[in-house]
């Protein structure tokens, strides 16, 4: 198989951020059909989907939640590394990744542990009732027992990523994603085991992509091979310091759906609160088709700023920058579109109960109402982590987060459990600006202290 490796110092910018940026989203766009396929066949299983999908949707923080970890050392990592590669450090790259590999085993034992032990009080507490309990606790019970092939997945692939190899990368995640389409199917229905088939149709995908991205990482093809050794708590440490905005973002993600789930159960009532619960799954679901392929995007060209911010070439970061905003802008505003016209046609995939479906559509064209500002801040945050900016990237991140959370509680107080819906938009739209006026503020001055650091000046060490 012909690779072709992006060359990050020299190759045009235009032509970079979309050979790293088109890979790279639909790879994020494949892998969302992870959770969106276990959940369209859960809802599609006769007489209980409905009450499944909503326990599967009570499961969803806590996979969330696992994956955020994967973020903090893949995310957290790779940029680091490819700093080190921009300032032609390959030994200092190499021990970066071992350094990952460690962090990313142990977490994994660490989480499979600690969500086995406690899952059924959590379950509980993130929105389960009588009803919807027994299908989470067979969903994630399976699920949380794959978490090292999970979060070795997707860690390690940001190494591939920072290479230049988006092509390969993409591959590893569409590798899962086929497998889980293809198995999907045949453990639900053929071998009747319903949501535990859903699960475990899901693990043996994440399996094959983390098979996938180690074999890759060890072979002589890759420029940044996986080795061991060299470990430091130093490194350790830098490498968390990267990945908190990003671990920040999905963590806080997980406690918000909990909150949302607890949220609309309370003021949804016994008779309402499950199936707003399902319209809730539905919306999210289809959100992550938005957020997933954007944050593919500014994932995904991420190593054209940490490189050449490793190698103080300011004029490719300030060129990438605008091309990655409007890039995202650009599909944003595609997908606005979208969301607020055939919404339909995506809810129909979970759920044929007509009160459902337009409860549903509903909640999608209220979610989507301000994903173009949101684009903004996006790349605005994962261009700030990229170049090792983590307190404006972290301060951004946590200032959404907070004010998600608390409109997310105030607003059902007076418009009971639909008001819950408008956080998102309200969200989006401030913080969009918030973003953007914090990146004009400062970015300039960052490329003129770059500009000024003496040459060969090793950066974060």
């Amino acid at each position: 198989m012909a690779i072709r490796r992006n060359d990050l110092g020299r190759d045009p910018i235009g032509k970079l951020v979309l050979r790293l940026a088109v890979p790279s989203m639909l790879a994020q766009f494949v892998s969302v059909l992870y959770s969106i396929v276990d959940r369209m066949y859960i809802g599609n299983i006769p007489e209980i989907g409905d009450t499944a999908l909503a326990g599967v949707g009570v499961c969803g923080p806590i996979v969330t939640l696992i994956n955020s970890f994967a973020l903090l050392i893949g995310i957290g990592g790779a940029p680091l590394a490819a700093i080190r590669m921009g300032e032609k450090n390959l030994e200092g790259a190499k021990q970066i990744l071992a350094n990952c590999f460690l962090m990313l085993l142990g977490i994994a034992a660490f989480l499979t542990t600690f969500f086995l032990c406690l899952k059924d009080p959590l379950l509980m507490t993130f929105g389960a009732s009588e009803a919807t309990f027994g299908y989470a606790e067979q969903y994630l019970t399976i699920c949380v027992s794959g978490t090292v092939f999970a979060i070795m997945a997707t860690g390690l692939n940001q190494f591939i990523i920072c290479q230049g190899f988006s092509g390969m990368a993409m591959i590893s995640v569409m590798i899962g994603a086929a497998m889980n389409i293809a198995l999907d199917p045949v453990f639900i229905f053929v071998f009747g085991m319903g949501v535990r088939g859903a699960a475990i149709a899901t693990v043996l995908s994440q399996m094959a992509s983390f098979l996938f991205v180690v074999g890759f990482l060890k072979s002589s093809r890759a420029v940044l091979r996986l080795g061991f050794g060299g470990y430091s708590f130093r490194i350790m440490r830098r490498v968390m310091t990267f990945g908190f905005s990003p671990f920040i973002i999905s963590a806080t993600d997980s406690v918000l759906i909990i909150v949302m789930n607890s949220v609309l159960q309370r003021y949804g009532g016994p008779e309402n609160g499950d199936a707003f619960i399902t319209c809730a799954t539905v919306v999210q679901s289809y959100m992550q088709l938005i957020t997933m392929p954007m944050a593919g995007i500014t994932g995904g060209t991420q190593p054209i700023l940490s490189f050449n911010y490793g190698a103080g070439n300011t004029a490719r970061i300030r060129k990438a920058f605008w091309r990655i905003i409007f890039l995202c802008a650009g599909f944003t505003t595609i997908m606005f579109c979208i969301s607020q016209t055939c919404s339909s046609l995506f809810v129909g995939l979970f759920t044929k109960d007509t009160s459902l479906t337009e409860l549903s559509v509903w909640g999608i064209r209220t979610f989507t109402l301000g994903i173009i500002p949101l684009a903004f801040q996006y790349e605005i945050v994962d261009g700030f982590t990229a170049l090792g900016i983590a307190r404006i990237a972290v301060t951004l991140s946590l200032t959404r987060k907070i004010l998600y959370l608390i409109l997310t509680l105030v607003l059902p107080i007076f418009f009971s459990a639909p008001g819950a819906f408008y956080a998102e938009p309200a969200v989006d739209i401030f913080c969009g600006i918030l973003a953007t006026v914090t990146f004009l503020l400062n970015f300039n001055t960052l490329m003129r202290r770059r500009d000024e650091m003496p040459e060969g000046q090793t950066l974060y060490s």
